[in-house]
């Protein structure tokens, strides 16, 4: 448990100025953590790539996408059709179901 702490807390000073705007963990050992677009980036035009890393543990098997809560179906690592204006950007883990496992990452950015 100790050792468990102790990577975590190492792993988080690792990531300080690196871009990575976000990550959670479960007890599976299935990590998820956005590399870009970063917390606040400013986008122009209407759509952004969502560069992800998931390290699926014993039960994701891949991601479900939300902007503004609203679930994007067929999520490709791309977000289309951005309006003005400012959007959360939400990656939930998901089971082979497509159940939700509670952990997740999001950013918020600002499209031009």
């Amino acid at each position: 448990m100790i050792r468990t702490g102790l990577m975590l807390v190492f792993v988080g000073l690792l990531s300080l100025g690196t871009g990575v705007t976000g990550w959670t963990s479960d007890d599976q050992g299935s990590r998820l953590m956005i590399v870009s677009p970063t917390q606040g980036a400013v986008i122009k035009g209407d759509s952004v790539e969502v560069r992800y890393k998931l390290s699926k543990g014993t039960e994701a098997t891949h991601i479900h996408c939300y902007v503004d809560g609203e679930y994007q179906k067929g999520f490709k690592g791309v977000v289309k059709g951005l309006t003005r204006g400012s959007h959360e950007i939400k990656l939930v883990a998901a089971s082979h179901d497509h159940d939700a496992l509670g952990f997740e990452a999001a950013v918020t950015i600002e499209v031009e």
